[in-house]
Parts: C-alpha cells; structure tokens; sequence
C-alpha cells in the first residue's frame, strides 16, 4: 500500500477529524484537503494541521483524490455524490462514515458509481460533537464496517480494508442490508431508549425535581448517549425506519412481557430476566470500542477531608496520568465508592489503579 495518499473529506466533526487525523498519525506524507461548510470549521483544521488544503467548494479540487470520505449527515452525503461523479479518478475509493448505508448505497447504484463507493462505518463516537473533540485513536480498537457495492472490485474492497487496518480499527465486512439491520439493533434502539427514558423522567418528575437532583451512577450511565447530536439521529432514525421499527416492536412486547410478571409478581421469571441479560451482557468482548467509545473510570473510598482530592490528584499527576473527569459521587445507591476518576484510556485506568492501591486507597474498577 503506498504511503504518499491524497484524501478528500467532505465535512469535518467528530468522526471525520478523527479519521483525519489518524490518517496523519499512520502516514506522515499524506496529503489531506477538506471542504467544511463553515468555514471556522476549515480554519481550525488548517491551524492544527489535521488538513493541508481547505477546498471553496466540493468539486474539481477533489480529482487527485485517493480516497474521499463522506462526513456529514446521511442525506447530506447523498447529496454529495452526484457532486463528485465527473471528479472521481478511476481508482479512487469514495466512501462515507454514516450510520444507516441503505439510502446512499441504492443512490450510488442509480449513479452507476458502484465501481467507486464503498460503504463505511467506523463503529465509535462521543456524547461530543465537532473537531474540536476529535481525536487520533478514536477509531483504534472500534469495529469499522466496510459494505461494498455488488459491482465493488474486490481489489478495491481489499485496499480499503487494508487502510482501515493500518489505523488500527477492525476491518469487517458485511452487506448493506445486514449492516443495517444490526445497528437498528445494538445502536439506534439504545439512542431511541435513552432519549424517552431521559424525557420521561423530565415529564414525570416531582415540582422539586427530586429525579433530576438525585439522577446519578446507573441513570446516567444508560442514558449517557441521550447527550448525542439530535440532528444526527433525526437523519439516522428517518434514514433506517425499515429496520428499526421491528426491533423496537420487539422490544415493546418484551416490555409488555415484564409488565405483566410484575403484575402477576411473577419472581422467577423476573429473576431470570436479569440472570439471562446479566449472563448474555458478560459474554461481550470488552476488547474493542462500540458506538460509544468506552469510559475508562474507577471509584475510590475517600474520607470527607480537605484535600483528599487534591492528594490523589498529585499522585496521579506525579506519575504522568492525565485525568479526564473527577467528582463526587452523593448518589451512592449502586456505586461502590465516594468519588469517581475517568480516564482517557484504558492505559491510564490500569496504571492508576495500581498505583493508588500502592497507596492503599480502596480501589473498585467499572
């Protein structure tokens, strides 16, 4: 694979300038050019070097193109391929990171650009948006689904898969249509999940809000996502109905399942319903990110003193680990500790559990 690519993006947030800059990191001569909508967005790039050429608009300047990523919403992307069909060399890979394929892949076939598109989606992401938030590795360790066209050279599938391994994300390769239909399943129901149970708290709370005053540790690890750009899945939700309205019946019989155990006081099956879920979720591989890059946390016992914090801050800091977030815990009903540490990877999490237990803190990993 050679090393001297040119990459075109089209938009530049989260996803794409974290790809970007992966790019950058894996391969030093890479030549990167973006057109952003906003132009603060190109300006920012430029400045921190993520691109070297910002483009007026997207068109000719993206015919020396190797690869070009698709970065925007999903209909917006839609729109862009007609726009670089007369630009595309014949060799190059046009490809996109939305999270439903269906759409863009039957609009590519209609453009007869089969032997360019690829479909792509890099299986990680942030309750953050924008480039500002991007990151190198954000897609390192994250399954990154690949769906080629029908009429996709194999070739060209293999180079792109080849790419993706280089910036250390896990290459898989699946049909549109399955690709879809899973992530209805393992991430655009949990989005849909997290924003009404957020909302229902919000309609069913007390005049005083008790709720939102005590919402801690269990709430709002689950509903973590709820933080996601509204604008992004309003587009995914529109974009996959087909698939993600039978698993959501599925999952609303599920629940009119439990509500009737719960009538009936129904302990056992009760019983087995967290015993199968807690069984099943065990088994997961905790080796690669999902759409949701992983929180690296520990809870730590601490006496309610002046400086505790800032002593285990320094002890921290003394070894070169960098804290991403650190607070209190008041809701402690299903947490083990009085305050919790995040990190920024899971190197981090492990050298600061090591290290505090050599100072004999009360450690709890997550």
């Amino acid at each position: 694979m050679k090393h001297d690519l040119t990459v075109g993006f089209v938009a530049l947030g989260l996803v794409g300038g974290s790809i970007a800059k992966a790019l950058k990191h894996t391969y030093p001569d890479v030549k990167i050019l973006a057109y952003t909508r906003r132009p603060e967005t190109a300006a920012y790039a430029l400045e921190q070097n993520i691109i070297d050429q910002a483009c007026r608009e997207v068109g000719e300047e993206f015919s020396c193109c190797d690869y070009i990523f698709l970065c925007a919403p999903v209909e917006a992307n839609i729109a862009y391929l007609e726009k670089l069909k007369p630009w595309l060399k014949s060799d190059c890979i046009l490809t996109d990171v939305g999270s439903t394929k269906t759409d863009i892949h039957r609009h590519a076939a209609a453009l007869g650009l089969d032997q360019n598109f690829i479909g792509g989606h890099p299986m990680a992401g942030s309750e953050k948006t924008g480039i500002e938030n991007a990151q190198w590795y954000l897609i390192e360790n994250a399954y990154y689904i690949i769906t080629p066209s029908k009429d996709t050279p194999p070739e060209k599938v293999e180079r792109y898969r080849q790419l993706v391994a280089s910036l250390k994300a896990l290459p898989l390769i699946l049909d549109y249509r399955e690709h879809d239909f899973v992530t209805a399943a393992i991430s655009h129901l949990p989005h849909i999940i997290a924003a009404t149970l957020v909302n229902l708290v919000h309609d069913e709370d007390t005049p005083e809000e008790t709720m939102r005053t005590i919402a801690a540790g269990g709430f709002k690890d689950i509903t973590r996502i709820a933080s996601s750009s509204p604008d992004m899945w309003e587009q995914i939700c529109t974009t996959n109905a087909e698939n993600i309205l039978p698993v959501l019946d599925a999952y609303t019989e599920s629940l009119q399942k439990v509500r009737a155990q719960l009538a009936e006081h129904d302990g056992a099956s009760i019983h087995r319903l967290f015993a199968d879920s807690r069984d099943y979720r065990n088994s997961f591989s905790d080796h690669s990110a999902g759409p949701l890059k992983k929180v690296y946390m520990l809870y730590c016992d601490m006496v309610d003193e002046a400086g505790g914090i800032a002593a285990l801050a320094t002890i921290l800091a003394s070894s070169g680990i960098s804290l991403r977030n650190i607070g209190i815990v008041h809701n402690r009903e299903f947490e083990e500790a009085v305050l919790r540490v995040e990190f920024y990877d899971e190197d981090a999490l492990k050298k600061s559990v090591a290290l505090l237990r050599k100072y004999r803190y009360t450690v709890y990993e997550r």
